[in-house]
């Protein structure tokens, strides 16, 4: 019996009905069920035939395990997933009711800045003691042998590779900002060459077009540098090498700190790296 709509869209009841269930699966729907688990993102954000590759399973399994647990299928089941990720990030007007909720001692900006202020430092923090200097050096190795550098992103991430088109193009590195525009970001990405490297830039809840660009351009043997927060993400079986960033936030208001002084790193090193050439 299918369940009701409400119902189909709470992922506590989800998680319910597989904890009741998950010892009586056949083996496969258990490995999806497990994948699930720990790659919540991925579901929810990933087309069938992606999620079943990374599961290790055929697409049409992934529509027995939603049928077993009374979804009409996948993309139903799918549903689910994207409303996790909507309660974990809230839209910006319920962003500014949590701030207005918090004392202020009679000043509206103070207590702002210092909030800002310290989910910034606490995100440079974190880069600082969790970035692998190895991997940032051939990152920095892969971009500096590239003719040209594609940079990918979206959303409030596009200003990060915005700015580093504007750095390397002052630093004397080719590159191209796939921005998108008219909804050609397929064709921009095409002209990628064989030699080319693309940068792409999304975090949590990731969007789906640059997941898609970054695909096609690793379909197509492009190597792939991913600034992504965390290996589940999409781009993390795309990329051929990955750097994480955990950015803090502040009222829900992510930080861009650190994203920005990686950005700076990858830049500035590249031209480097090109210089001792």
């Amino acid at each position: 019996m299918a369940m009701a709509e409400d119902e189909t869209r709470d992922f506590a009841d989800f998680s319910a009905r597989l904890a009741d269930r998950i010892d009586q699966l056949p083996k496969r729907l258990r490995q999806v069920a497990h994948f699930a688990n720990d790659h919540p993102d991925e579901i929810a954000l990933g087309t069938a035939a992606a999620v079943a590759e990374n599961a290790g399973v055929q697409a049409s399994t992934l529509v027995r395990f939603a049928k077993t647990l009374g979804y009409s299928g996948f993309s139903d089941l799918q549903q689910v997933f994207l409303a996790r990720l909507k309660q974990r990030f809230p839209d910006y007007r319920q962003r500014v009711a949590l701030l207005r909720a918090e004392p202020n001692e009679g000043s509206l900006s103070a207590p702002l800045l210092n909030g800002f202020a310290d989910a910034a430092a606490l995100s440079i923090e974190r880069l600082r003691t969790s970035a692998d200097p190895e991997k940032i050096d051939a990152a920095i190795e892969l971009l500096a042998g590239a003719d040209i550098i594609h940079l990918v992103a979206a959303r409030r991430l596009f200003s990060v590779a915005a700015y580093l088109a504007y750095a390397f193009g002052n630093l004397g590195q080719r590159c191209a900002l796939v921005d998108h525009v008219g909804q050609l970001g397929k064709e921009q990405i095409s002209l990628a060459g064989p030699r080319d490297v693309v940068l792409a830039i999304s975090y949590n809840p990731y969007s789906p077009d640059t997941i898609e660009l970054a695909g096609i351009a690793h379909q197509r043997g492009n190597a792939i540098l991913a600034i992504t927060d965390s290996p589940a993400s999409p781009l993390a079986r795309l990329a051929r090498i990955r750097l994480d960033v955990e950015e803090a936030d502040h009222g829900a208001f992510r930080s861009l700190a650190a994203t920005f002084a990686l950005a700076m790193t990858l830049a500035v090193g590249t031209a480097e790296h090109k210089g001792r050439d």
